[in-house]
């Protein structure tokens, strides 16, 4: 799919929400996941998450998602998805380990909201644009990957915080 640069936009109400398992692929979708990425529920399910991941979206991001998410501890994002026609929109996103009785990990869930679009304007799409830079840069993807990792960590260690209190800082600056 080839993005379009049009922007969509949902309701500032709204919660986009789904749940995947351990590998993520989506097993529960809400109507609103739908409905802004324009996919039906039979087409989602399944389906890996990253089938709406936007090529704007820094790879390093979601390996520290994964990471944080593998060690058993929750964390937010600033993320851009694409829809199925290739439009795109932005999300503050919260996704946590879902767990059995037990505690044993057994899945993921996100619940993601409207973002404040000065923010994500003046601060996270420059980011990210330099992010994706660095990885498309190197020839070998992990290469990429792990340069723009070690960028973002350079980044939050000279404003000395993680990246967890790096994206509430952004969301209260908001």
């Amino acid at each position: 799919m080839t993005p379009t640069g049009r922007e969509v936009y949902f309701d500032k109400d709204d919660l986009i929400v789904s749940k995947t398992d351990l590998k993520g692929h989506i097993t529960y979708a809400n109507d609103i996941f739908c409905d802004i990425a324009g996919y039906t529920e039979a087409e989602v399910i399944g389906q890996p998450h990253n089938m709406i991941r936007h090529p704007d979206m820094p790879r390093c991001v979601f390996k520290l998602l994964w990471d944080t998410l593998q060690a058993g501890t929750e964390l937010f994002a600033y993320v851009v998805n694409m829809t199925k026609n290739g439009d795109h929109y932005w999300v503050l996103a919260h996704v946590t380990p879902s767990r059995d009785v037990g505690g044993s990990i057994i899945g993921y869930h996100s619940t993601r909201r409207v973002p404040n679009m000065n923010t994500v304007q003046n601060i996270v799409v420059p980011l990210y644009r330099d992010l994706v830079k660095i990885e498309e840069s190197h020839g070998d993807r992990k290469d990429g990957m792990a340069a723009s990792h070690q960028k973002l960590m350079e980044i939050l260690a000279e404003k000395n915080i993680r990246y967890d209190e790096f994206v509430a800082d952004l969301a209260r600056a908001a």
